[in-house]
């Protein structure tokens, strides 16, 4: 993967270059106004039904670790546009402030950064990983139109840094809870394979391949390969 100097700042929306967005793919707009439908129905109702869950382990982490059980990230969305991703807590209070030292314990190549057993973690952080409890937030996001139920995991502004035309391909729809890469080993797939499985996502997503990822996504989860 190249750096791209054109994106190193992040003062204004990151659009995809031209040889990125060339590629989008046009659907009837019916499908469009269905996906946020079902965004809006889904995400509403297992926001009601799971906030009892949240609020227990957002206790949990509480109890074993100070600081807010909650943590905001900053993220990249369609078309470059950054938001803030609502998550649980999984590491110690200002673990971020050790990613540059962590460095050398990356499991991956690319521009992704994963640990499979980081140090960082607090006593609930893996279960909540391996459970994707910690996720469940970003049901917030999917309300507020920032995030779809279905779609590529939204990157760090760090990593779309060193994308190229073809990873750059993502930013063209909105970013999901989860996707095909969810569904087939997450953590487990090396970087190539994972923006060759969110390019497929773009090239073929319709409402039915939507309602099929969500129900592959229960089963997956409870697997809980490559959730680390």
């Amino acid at each position: 993967m190249t750096q791209r100097a054109d994106v190193q700042t992040f003062s204004a929306p990151l659009l995809p270059r031209a040889g990125a967005s060339a590629g989008r793919r046009h659907v009837p707009a019916s499908w469009h106004f269905l996906k946020r439908a079902t965004d809006l129905a889904l995400g509403g109702a297992a926001l009601l039904a799971l906030s009892p869950l949240v609020a227990v382990a957002a206790a949990g982490i509480v109890m074993v670790s100070p600081g807010s059980p909650f943590f905001l990230q900053e993220r990249v969305g369609k078309d470059g546009r950054r938001f803030k991703l609502f998550k649980l807590r999984t590491m110690v209070d200002g673990a971020h402030l050790r990613h540059t030292e962590m460095r050398d314990l990356n499991e991956v190549a690319g521009p992704v950064f994963k640990i499979r057993n980081d140090p960082r973690l607090h006593p609930l952080g893996k279960l909540l990983r391996r459970t994707s409890i910690d996720e469940l937030p970003n049901l917030v996001n999917v309300l507020l139109g920032e995030m779809s139920i279905v779609g590529p995991r939204p990157p760090l502004p760090s990593e779309v840094e060193h994308y190229d035309d073809f990873a750059l391909r993502r930013l063209t729809v909105n970013p999901g809870i989860t996707c095909l890469w969810q569904i087939n080993g997450r953590s487990n797939v090396s970087f190539e394979k994972w923006m060759q499985l969110d390019n497929a996502y773009i090239d073929s997503w319709s409402p039915l391949l939507d309602l099929t990822i969500v129900a592959r996504t229960i089963p997956a989860v409870l697997r809980g390969e490559g959730a680390h």
